[in-house]
């Protein structure tokens, strides 16, 4: 049994009435005669057959019939025209029934439906149109009903009438069709029975057995209604007003916008099953009968056109121009006066009209009708291949297969061929196309995932913005919805809703809108792992509230319910739209100006639709029920400001300060500790930053934004007693996606514990809002159960206490600018202290925690005499200054309202120092704890000289060493130089080379050459070196270091270079600016120098100066900007030492090895002792130094050879040990090729000096050669084997021992002789 066929598929039968039929019918209160047959279709149990003649039973047969005037008037009409009516029509009568469809879906909340009321309506609307169409033959007329009744005077007569009456119909509609005669014969006709049957016998005759007299009662009074399957509704006709037409009542359907059509009819039982009768015999006897034959006969002309290639036609049209042969047509029955087609029992009269259709689809149309799919689809697949339909009826006739879908989107592929929004008949087309297939193809199979149907709906909605392309997204969408494919159907429904609002179907509208906005919020469950979330840190289910659909449809429900009148539901939608914006994240398909608009429509509509909802609403107590969904303050970020916290700098800076405090104390043996950290004070403000970020894309104010504060210490607040006083800002705008910190400020009246509960606002000055300021507490991970489920500790609020003001210190700089300096500039700042307290202060300190910065003593006592030589005595410790103890004054204390300035010298060394931080410690008692004053000063340090030092052997036997120095000036400023000084524990500066003291400016090199001897009043240098071996064996041994200082020093100061305003360096300030220099210079190095040894520690292993150390100190000034300072040069060690360290690295290495389990403290071990085997305190290098004097010469080469002395000297720079020494000369003689014919020297006599020196003492000797030529020499061709000498460690024998021995030979830039030859002089040197 095939499947049943949709409606629109069946049959067209139209019926040409005469008038007695009509007021017949009138007159028995019943519709139309083709409306009483329709009653009757479907006709149950119809067996057809195939051209096999295989019987094909129908479960159910369909016959569509209609008045053959009202299809002539509906062809005349404009195809176009009246499609363009047909979709007006269906929206109206969508639009009239939207609001009880929706109500009645409403009453069915919660049940699942299978059906959709206006699908259903949309159905019946596009299957109801029976007009013929030119894109398809299925409307044509099939077969034509001529019906008369005997109630006229000559019935046959009328007959003849009406058979000869011309078909209207236009030339593309198919001629063929079957011709068939209806005599209604009522029970009280004129005529009898036997006249009747007379009557009939001769149309027999005349038209054929294709007639039927139909017998009917027709009671007057009719009969009681009958119910009777409801008729579909039809568009009804644009020209009532046609003379044909005007007496022929109006479609049923049609009147007043009847939503059902008929649904009764007043007819007897027998006259029921009378017609019933002649609607089978009709459909039995005559219709198929005619259908299989027409079908028998096309089929033959269809495979006898198959039989030869279609090449064949094309080529024989080519070649010899004729068309290729076309099939003879059957024997027609021509008439002047009518284009009907007769069957007269053996034949099947047509008549082929010019633009008639294919006789190839039509008998794929009656093969389909008939159920001979097997037939139909040969002939649709040969339409489809050749361009000429029927890809849109196949996949009713064949089974499911991936082939269909191809079939479908070359169906939509024909019809939408411009990307514009097609014509309305290409949208009715593709309607009909779709309910065709919806109707036609099982519902399981329709939606199945092999086919997809809903896709074909939304494939035939096409662009069109019309009612019918709106419902059929929107039936897709409730296909997909039953196949939980939710997202999908949430955006069909959107797109569905946004064209019927285009439309002005509102209830359907926001009934498509809410179910999409359902199926939103029901997201597929995503199978994470739980841990996934707490990492995250957020809901699982916040995770699923937001997607990228769902702004857009709650906007489009936003407005439409405002438009609607719903305004507080509107206003609630707004504000979801406005949180999804802030918690869902940009869609990749939306950009971020997209994005940004769409914020900016929601905030104007929610704006729009509160400021309505709040000029309208009777009772304004309903307002309060709206509340903010999203939040504007940071709660753990919030946080107080005291009139002390804004100072800033580092905080590693202060700890540093802290430490240094904490470790003076522990030196002195005092156990101080710090008062509680109180910021607050009676009358005094303090601030509550509120840290406030924007959420939303677009700019945003605030108004009236306040705190809510709760005094912990009152059970019942008063409103009339408050504890504070609270600021109020009135306006705040907060720029899309800003953080920015708000300060508001609190002041307390009394003492109390104050509690900052929530911070209130007004939202775009409409919207009153609350936020807490409570701060969710730290994860627990105490048990088992906080383990696997996140649990917090309580929520935390912020808390002060506000207390009386006792002792109180306030710290101010007397000039609070930024500090400009110069590298080296020595500036003096005014602290200035006041006691802003009740109580009085009695002991102040302040912590400094840097080198360069110290509290002004007094100048001491100042000497007008200048020595070339002083002596500073030193601690050589690096420990920074210790805390400084501020005077008081007589008083020794600083009472309330009083005030104290303080001087501090700083001294500015470091060129990346940004920031001056000073830490006052004071208190009121000796047994009170001390309270903290905390104070940054800006400074920025300019370099001003680019320095280069250098120290080397001097030539001369007065000096032991050259000191250059080279200064660039890099400043823009003219610079002084006033005095050049150098300080060493062992070196002393005798004498001044080259280079005076004066100006230098920008861009400019000065330079100067000193001359440096060993200073003959060295102290404490050898407890020195005592010292650091001690401490380093115990470093390298792993032992913990004792927290012992380096022993103290004499410093020798040298003057150098002095110019008229040059100081004594025994001042007071003087030292100091020493020994800061000095430490800052060594800290940094020693940090980069040993890594692995704790920086606490290295001034108890360290001491602050090498003996072998010599710094210089340049003092400079700036006349015209009144600056002065002076820079310490630091980095030269003179003379030579001899691996101090040796011994207790060799015995560290010799030792017993204990091996560590951790890889990394071995190689932590190993990498100490190396640093320290390379540091500057374990230097090894050969003391001796070879110094060659010679002169350049003139001789008379006519006399004879000339003698030439060559002066050596030999100098130990030694300072601890003795060295012997051999000198071998003529030891390597090389005769190298040389451009310059430069010739080595060659002694003569005593070629081997030997001699022993003593620390820093020197020896010379003379060696002879013999120049035979004139020429240029090179003084070489020596070597000296160095043997260091140290004494024995047996005490018996007292016999010195080697410990170094060393070869040393020319360098490469050998001393030059340059001998020339004069005639006529006679000269020996």
């Amino acid at each position: 049994m095939p499947p049943p066929l949709p409606s629109s598929l069946s049959p067209h039968v139209c019926i040409l009435s005469s008038p007695d039929i009509q007021d017949l019918l009138t007159a028995s209160s019943l519709p139309q005669l083709s409306e009483i047959l329709q009653s009757f279709s479907p006709l149950p149990q119809v067996t057809t057959r195939t051209i096999s003649l295989t019987s094909v039973p129908h479960k159910a047969f369909a016959l569509r019939f209609s008045d053959l005037s009202e299809i002539e008037a509906a062809c005349r009409e404009d195809e176009e025209e009246r499609a363009v009516r047909t979709l007006d029509w269906i929206g109206l009568r969508i639009n009239s029934r939207s609001a009880q469809w929706v109500d009645d879906m409403d009453k069915m909340a919660g049940k699942q439906s299978t059906r959709v009321p206006w699908w259903e309506e949309l159905k019946r609307c596009v299957e109801g149109d029976y007009v013929p169409s030119k894109t398809e033959t299925w409307n044509h007329p099939i077969a034509i009903i001529f019906a008369v009744s005997t109630n006229t005077s000559n019935p046959l007569q009328i007959i003849s009438n009406l058979h000869s009456r011309a078909i209207e119909l236009p030339s593309w509609v198919d001629s063929a069709y079957l011709s068939y005669t209806l005599i209604v014969h009522p029970k009280d006709s004129t005529l009898s029975d036997e006249e009747a049957g007379a009557l009939f016998n001769a149309v027999k005759k005349q038209y054929g057995l294709h007639s039927y007299l139909l017998s009917l009662d027709m009671p007057n009074p009719p009969p009681a209604p009958v119910p009777v399957p409801t008729a579909k509704p039809r568009l009804p006709l644009a020209n009532r007003d046609s003379p044909e037409l005007s007496t022929k009542p109006v479609d049923s359907s049609t009147r007043n916008g009847a939503s059902s059509g008929i649904n009764t009819i007043r007819m007897n039982e027998k006259d029921i099953q009378q017609t019933a009768k002649f609607t089978r015999e009709f459909l039995v006897m005559s219709l198929i009968p005619w259908m299989e034959k027409c079908v028998t006969d096309w089929n033959e002309n269809f495979v006898s056109n198959r039989r030869l290639p279609s090449r064949l036609f094309s080529s024989t049209r080519r070649l010899f121009g004729t068309p290729s042969p076309s099939p003879t047509p059957p024997p027609s029955h021509r008439s002047s006066a009518s284009r009907s087609s007769t069957y007269n029992g053996t034949s099947v009269s047509t008549q082929a009209a010019v633009g008639s259709p294919s006789q190839q689809r039509r008998l794929a149309e009656f093969a389909t009708i008939l159920g001979d799919f097997k037939l139909a689809v040969t002939v649709w697949e040969t339409l489809s291949k050749e361009g000429k339909g029927g890809s849109d009826i196949l996949p009713l006739l064949l089974s499911p297969s991936p082939a269909i879908p191809l079939h479908v989107a070359n169906t939509f592929a024909t019809m939408f061929t411009q990307p514009t929004e097609p014509f309305a008949k290409v949208q009715l087309r593709a309607l009909l196309c779709a309910i065709r297939w919806e109707v036609g193809i099982d519902p399981s199979d329709f939606a199945s995932g092999l086919l997809e149907g809903e896709r074909w709906l939304v494939w035939a909605a096409g662009s069109a913005e019309e009612p019918p392309s709106a419902l059929l997204l929107a039936h897709a969408a409730f296909i997909s919805s039953r196949k939980q494919a939710l997202r999908r159907a949430a955006l069909w429904y959107l797109m569905a809703a946004n064209r019927l609002e285009k439309c002005g179907i509102k209830p359907l509208t926001m009934y498509f809108l809410r179910r999409a906005h359902d199926l939103c919020m029901n997201c597929p469950k995503k199978e994470l792992s739980p841990s996934f979330w707490d990492a995250e840190g957020e809901e699982a289910s916040n995770s699923r509230k937001h997607t990228a659909i769902k702004p857009v449809i709650e906007h489009s429900l936003g407005r439409l319910l405002y438009s609607t009148g719903h305004t507080q539901d509107a206003v609630k939608i707004f504000l979801s739209l406005l949180e999804a914006s802030t918690l869902s994240p940009v869609s990749p398909a939306v950009s971020d100006e997209d994005d940004v608009q769409s914020v900016e429509v929601y905030l104007e509509d929610f704006r729009t639709a509160f400021e309505h909802l709040r000029a309208n609403s009777p009772n304004l107590e309903q307002l309060n029920d709206f509340h903010l969904p999203f939040t504007f303050c940071l709660a753990s970020q919030s946080c107080f400001r005291f009139t002390n916290d804004n100072i800033g700098g580092e905080s590693s800076e202060w700890e540093k300060r802290e430490e240094a405090w904490s470790r003076f104390n522990k030196s002195r043996g005092v156990n101080s500790r710090f008062a509680t950290n109180q910021k607050a004070y009676v009358n005094e403000p303090f601030w509550v930053d509120l840290v406030l970020r924007n959420p939303l894309d677009v700019n945003v104010t605030l108004t009236d934004v306040t705190l809510v504060i709760r005094d912990s210490n009152v059970v019942e607040p008063s409103p009339s007693k408050p504890s504070a006083e609270i600021e109020v800002i009135e306006d705040v705008i907060i720029g899309a996606k800003e953080t920015r910190t708000i300060s508001i400020s609190i002041k307390a009246i009394r003492p109390a514990s104050l509690t900052i509960t929530h911070v209130t606002y007004t939202f775009l000055s409409l919207l009153p809002s609350t936020e807490s300021l409570a701060a969710r507490g730290k994860r627990l991970y105490s048990t088992p159960t906080h383990l696997q489920t996140p649990t917090y500790a309580s929520d935390v609020l912020m808390q002060v206490d506000v207390a009386e003001p006792g002792c109180r210190l306030q710290a101010s700089f007397v000039d609070d600018k930024e500090l400009n300096l110069h590298q080296g500039e020595i500036t003096h700042l005014g602290l200035c202290l006041s006691s802003i307290g009740v109580e009085s202060i009695d002991e102040v300190w302040l912590v400094v925690g840097s080198d360069n910065l110290w509290l002004d003593e007094g100048n001491g006592e100042v000497s007008d005499e200048m020595p070339a030589v002083e002596s500073i005595h030193s601690s050589n410790s690096s420990e920074p200054f210790k805390p400084f103890n501020i005077p008081l004054g007589s008083s020794f204390s600083l009472a309330p309202a009083k005030s104290l300035e303080v001087s501090l010298t700083f001294h500015a060394l470091d060129l990346t120092q940004k920031d001056i931080h000073l830490l006052l410690l004071y208190r009121e008692t000796p047994q009170a704890p001390f309270k903290q004053v905390r104070k940054v000063q800006t400074c920025s340090v300019h370099p001003l000289f680019r320095i280069t030092s250098l120290a080397t052997p001097s030539t001369n036997v007065e000096e032991m060493y050259f000191l250059h120095l080279e200064l660039q000036n890099i400043s823009n400023s003219v610079v002084r130089l006033t005095q050049i000084s150098t300080v060493s524990p062992s070196w002393t500066c005798d004498s001044s080379i080259y280079g005076k003291p004066g100006s230098i400016f920008p861009l400019q090199l000065s330079r100067f050459v000193l001359g440096i001897n060993p200073w003959d009043k060295p102290s404490g240098c050898r407890e020195t070196f005592e010292f650091v071996l001690k401490q380093n064996a115990g470093v390298i041994h792993g032992r913990a270091v004792d927290l012992l200082n380096p022993p103290p020093l004499d410093l020798c100061c040298s003057h150098s270079i002095r110019g008229s305003h040059s100081l004594p360096l025994n001042r007071f300030a003087i030292p100091s600016l020493i020994h800061s220099g000095k430490r800052h210079a060594v800290i940094g190095s020693r940090l980069a120098s040993y890594p692995h040894i704790p920086s606490h520690t290295h001034p108890h292993i360290f001491p602050l100066f090498n003996p072998a150390a010599l710094d210089v100190l340049v003092f400079w000034e700036i006349p015209a900007e009144n600056r002065s300072g002076n820079i310490l040069i630091s980095g030269l060690n003179l003379g030579a030492t001899h691996s101090p360290l040796r011994d207790i690295i060799r015995s560290a290495e010799n030792s017993k090895i204990t091996r560590s389990m951790y890889a990394e403290t071995q190689r932590k071990k190993e990498e100490i002792l190396e640093d320290i085997r390379n540091s500057e305190w374990n230097m090894e290098m050969n003391p001796l130094h070879v110094i060659i004097h010679t002169n350049d010469v003139s001789h008379d080469f006519a006399t004879g050879p000339y003698r030439l002395r060559v002066h050596f000297t030999v100098r130990n720079y030694s300072a601890t040990l003795q060295s012997r020494f051999t000198l071998n000369l003529n030891d390597t003689v090389e005769s190298k090729p040389s451009p310059s014919d430069e010739q080595a020297i060659i002694y003569s006599g005593r070629l081997t000096f030997r001699a022993k020196l003593e620390p820093s003492h020197h020896t010379a000797f003379v060696a002879t050669a013999w120049i035979k030529r004139p020429g240029t020499y090179v003084v070489g061709a020596w070597c000296m084997e160095t043997e260091v000498l140290e004494p024995s460690t047996d005490t018996v024998s007292n016999v010195e021992r080697v410990r170094y021995r060393y070869i040393q030979t020319p360098l490469n830039d050998s001393p030059l002789v340059h001998v020339c030859h004069v005639p006529g002089l006679s000269r020996s040197q």
